[in-house]
């Protein structure tokens, strides 16, 4: 039984920790992609070790690892909570003015700054939410919620165990990583220090989510390559790599296969970038689908429609570059089923009722999975993130820490 008299953390944690600007950068080419999202980190580790988690320290990529050692005498799989310190490029994470809206009862709430408006109509969960209370930013920046939520109900959730040694435990590790935001969350990460068997990314929205089940994804990166020459004598000579690849991308299906299109467990190919003169154009594709060999018949297609259009330019070429990215952790998960099933039973254990559906998108459990840890993704209360109408409920932030403690015993008692 959780200790209802437990003072939580989380919301206190939160409100100092969007204060931070973590945004990541997706041009660049440092790791992590930001220093900035470091000071944030250090800060964190600092933190755990205050909390009396010795070993707690960020790295020189930025990952903060950190061990709450086991209180039973029972041989138990030690398991890993992760977050990430970074926040979206797409909207500024700078100057963060949280703002919580007390005892939400219902319809629109209204941001002082920017005329944004979190309108009930767009988030059908705030039914859900009335007597709750909303933190939200003022409209000038997004709030922080992904995934500085996660950070504080993971620590809460450490403090919480801490305070509680009659709560038996195995290992747990703490593990908060930089650039998620951008798809590299993982790229430096050192998983034999991280020593866990076992995790969870808390990284997910409406209260209850277990997400199991990712997008496969490629990237395809296509070259167009024409002729150049000086435009005054260009008659019959120039090959404009640039209306090669324009004439190819207007080749694409029309009515399917694009994510103006498709919806549920449908894949897509989706067209991301363009840049190029008229000697060259680089015309760049993320392509998505549940099934890992559909991307091999999209990629075809791709290739087959680009090979016609150069056909139709003679004297035109093209390279065609397929990059890996990620695969559905589903494919790993379902080999270690106890991993999401007690995710289940923490849910069901806390009378909420378990939700999963297909992400259509990709975590770093989709990674982490496929590097040997498998990693199911849990809600934190994130909502409408990458925006300036982000929110998140703080009842729901102490579900979420709830749930961790009630894993962390699951865990136990199933060894």
């Amino acid at each position: 039984m959780f200790d209802e008299n437990y003072k939580f953390t989380c919301v206190d944690r939160f409100l100092k920790y969007v204060k931070y600007d973590t945004q990541s950068d997706e041009e660049s080419e440092t790791f992590p992609s930001t220093e900035k999202q470091k000071l944030l980190s250090k800060d964190l580790a600092d933190e755990l070790k205050k909390m009396g988690l010795e070993d707690a320290h960020m790295d020189e990529w930025g990952y903060v690892m950190a061990t709450l050692p086991s209180n039973t005498d029972k041989e138990v799989d030690p398991i890993a909570f992760i977050a990430h310190v970074d926040t979206s490029p797409a909207v500024s994470g700078e100057n963060v003015k949280p703002l919580i809206h007390k005892n939400y009862r219902g319809g629109d709430i209204e941001l002082p700054n920017g005329g944004w408006v979190i309108k009930e109509s767009e988030n059908p969960d705030l039914k859900n939410m009335i007597g709750f209370d909303i933190i939200t930013s003022d409209g000038t920046t997004l709030l922080g919620a992904d995934n500085k939520a996660g950070v504080a109900e993971i620590l809460d959730a450490v403090d919480y165990l801490l305070a509680h040694p009659d709560v038996k435990h195995g290992t747990i590790k703490v593990c908060f990583t930089p650039d998620e935001e951008v798809g590299r969350g993982t790229e430096k990460i050192d998983l034999k220090k991280l020593g866990a068997k076992y995790a969870y990314t808390i990284d997910g929205s409406s209260r209850g989510e277990v997400e199991i089940e990712t997008f496969s994804a490629d990237a395809v990166n296509i070259t167009f390559i024409g002729k150049n020459i000086h435009p005054g004598y260009a008659k019959g000579i120039m090959i404009n790599s640039m209306k090669v690849a324009a004439a190819f991308i207007d080749s694409l299906p029309k009515d399917k296969l694009s994510p103006e299109t498709t919806e549920e467990r449908e894949g897509y190919v989706h067209p991301v970038g363009i840049n190029g003169n008229e000697e060259k154009t680089l015309v760049k594709f993320i392509i998505r689908d549940f099934e890992t060999p559909k991307l091999k018949e999209y990629e075809d297609l791709l290739k087959k429609l680009a090979d016609e259009t150069v056909a139709k330019f003679p004297g035109s070429k093209l390279e065609f570059e397929v990059i890996e990215q990620y695969r559905n952790m589903k494919e790993i998960l379902d080999q270690h089923p106890s991993v999401y099933e007690y995710a289940f039973e923490a849910m069901k254990n806390l009378d909420i009722e378990p939700i999963t559906h297909p992400i259509r998108g990709g975590t770093d459990g989709s990674r982490l999975s496929f590097m040997g840890l498998p990693t199911p993704n849990i809600f934190a209360g994130e909502h409408s993130f990458h925006s300036q109408v982000e929110w998140v409920a703080v009842q729901d932030m102490e579900m979420a820490v709830k749930v961790i403690v009630e894993l962390a015993q699951i865990w136990e008692q199933k060894s």
